[in-house]
């Protein structure tokens, strides 16, 4: 048995030098991760919880790529039910089969493992990972995703002195399953039990609202020095007031695209949205300052107990913060505030990003629009004895096949391309009805909010151009005040209750591509579709085909007797290398032994 082990280091040693040409004179870098998806018990609010860890951490690791980098990623599923892994922002360029929802991905089955392989391609950025199946997110499974910006290609700020991860997020006591119950059975989940930071609660800041023994996070800087701090809202459904005691934040890039940079001296992050703010560490280190994350929209006094507080500790500190939080927005009587700060977050034209062009070449406000959708969000109602979420009165419900893989196997009545584009005076349905997009289109979508709560809407595979945001009903004449020369290009909106947000997308990439609410309640509830967008042409230039990795379901599950779990770990991408070399050297474990 010793005799193998060594036998089969000396042969991976052979491989691994072998495979070392073919990495480093590729035209674009591989970066390799294993994520281990698996429960642990954490007591974040000071309840021991049972919460879903990656790599045994909660929140989980940071993975760190470069634009145009190969990103392969090792997912193990230990959890006791299906999992997928989902990169919000990540556009999978031509490559929906890796984009992790039951539209594009058969799911992960618990003690198996899946191998996700894509390019960054032409991206920069902050995003994030996170289950996409079954309500996980509210347990965890979620960390950062960064792009950097290739060497050649200049960022437009000077060099931060260190990047530092956040994650916020509303959280309740008790895990996802018990949330779904809940919801099941027709509930509403109601208030949050508090806001983490980091996965952690909040700091003791008062001594009523927050409990003894509460772990906190501390973020330690030094003093003069400028940090980028990426911030995501990570959470179920509450928008979150960010704000850093005593400290401006300077915003320069969201979602993978670099803004005008401008000081605000608090941000509102809605729930799936990143932003990354520069922070100069420029006040008297007499003592540490608050790091604050605090609901919006909602009852604030009755909301003060969900509220997330860190500590950022200057390293020549000489005390503990102290006294009241910084104070949120008063707005309430306001309506305009929330609108006026999201539509000045505008693109920064004169920046290169991805590319050396600048991002603002592309002169989206000379395009013709080819179509329009009218997307209509209305409160939850109860379809056949059942509460649902609808968008355009339709409450979706995935296909047992996924949508791409269902067409090249030539299956028939997975799903309907009959999604309407505007809402109809019917019944409201559950279906699976699909979005039958023109390739190379550019679309007009409006997202008209009906519903009492603040929804974020998220679009995979894309960013779309945030043009006009207000309330009230949506006509056609609100077109003449859209932002057509510098509106942020980002993959996840607010839509604010009893208005509207009109985006603009070129469709350039092929596949199967979700649009969502990413407040979970709504998305578990059925507020979702998918955009089916082919090339007429099918001339295999456009889209990617299946991975050789690919997990089969439904009505293909025939196809799944000859898949083993090694098999569908391996077999992919240039892990095909790795696994014809390992054939290829296997005679030389008997000269080894």
């Amino acid at each position: 048995m010793a005799r193998f082990g060594l036998s089969l280091f000396s042969l991976f040693s052979l491989v691994h030098i072998a495979l070392i040409p073919s990495l480093c004179f590729s035209a674009d870098p591989y970066v390799f991760y294993d994520l281990h998806v698996s429960y642990i018990t954490a007591s974040p609010l000071g309840v021991p919880q049972q919460v879903i860890a990656v790599n045994g951490k909660f929140p989980g690791p940071v993975i760190n790529s470069t634009t145009n980098n190969n990103v392969v990623v090792n997912v193990r599923n230990d959890l006791d039910e299906d999992l997928l892994m989902t990169w919000s922002g990540i556009q999978m360029r031509r490559n929906s089969w890796q984009d992790g929802t039951l539209g594009t991905n058969c799911p992960i089955h618990p003690k198996w493992n899946w191998t996700y392989q894509f390019q960054v391609k032409d991206q920069i950025g902050s995003f994030f990972y996170f289950p996409s199946l079954q309500f996980q997110r509210a347990s965890g499974g979620f960390g950062p995703f960064i792009i950097n910006n290739r060497d050649i290609i200049q960022i437009p700020f000077a060099q931060p002195d260190g990047d530092i991860f956040i994650m916020i997020g509303d959280w309740f006591s008790r895990n996802h399953s018990a949330l779904r119950s809940v919801l099941d059975a027709g509930e509403d989940l109601g208030m949050p039990d508090g806001v983490l930071i980091n996965g952690k609660g909040p700091y003791r800041y008062n001594t009523t609202l927050v409990p003894d023994g509460i772990q906190y996070e501390s973020i330690g800087v030094d003093p003069g020095k400028t940090y980028r701090l990426r911030v995501h809202n990570v959470g179920i459904s509450t928008c979150l007031n960010f704000r850093i005691q005593n400290h401006f934040l300077i915003l320069a890039e969201t979602e993978g695209h670099y803004t005008v940079q401008q000081n605000f001296t608090d941000v509102d992050i809605h729930v799936g949205q990143s932003y990354s703010f520069l922070v100069t560490m420029d006040q008297n280190a007499s003592s540490d300052y608050y790091i604050v994350a605090s609901a919006r929209f909602v009852n604030e006094s009755l909301w003060q107990r969900v509220t997330g507080v860190a500590v950022l500790h200057y390293s020549n500190s000489k005390g503990s913060a102290t006294g009241p939080l910084p104070d949120p927005p008063n707005d309430f009587y306001d309506k305009s505030r929330p609108v006026n700060q999201a539509l000045s977050i505008r693109q920064n034209v004169s920046s290169s990003g991805a590319r050396p062009n600048p991002q603002g070449s592309f002169h989206y406000g000379s395009i013709n629009v080819t179509d329009t959708y009218v997307m209509k969000i209305v409160p939850p109602v109860k379809i056949n004895g059942t509460l649902r979420a609808t968008l355009n009165g339709i409450s979706f419900v995935n296909p047992e096949t996924p949508i791409r893989l269902a067409d090249q196997n030539k299956v028939k009545g997975e799903y309907k391309l009959d999604f309407p584009n505007k809402p109809l005076n019917r019944t409201p349905r559950i279906d699976t009805s699909v979005i039958n997009a023109t390739y190379k289109g550019f679309i007009e979508v409006i997202f008209q909010n009906n519903d009492t709560v603040v929804q974020s809407i998220h679009m995979d595979g894309y960013s779309f151009f945030m043009v006009g945001m207000d309330f009230g009903e949506w006509t056609e004449e609100k077109r003449d005040r859209y932002n057509k020369w510098d509106a942020i290009s980002r993959s996840t909106t607010q839509v604010f209750p009893g208005g509207w947000t009109a985006v603009l997308v070129s469709l350039d990439n092929p596949g199967a591509w979700n649009i969502r609410a990413e407040n979970l309640d709504r998305w578990y509830l059925g507020q979702e579709t998918y955009m089916r967008i082919v090339n007429p042409e099918e001339n295999g230039e456009t889209e990617m085909a299946a991975p050789g990795n690919v997990l089969y379901c439904g009505a293909l599950q025939h196809l799944a007797k000859n898949q083993t779990n090694s098999a569908v770990s391996i077999l992919t991408g240039s892990s095909k290398l790795f696994f014809n070399l390992l054939v290829a050297f296997f005679p030389l474990i008997t000269i080894f032994s």
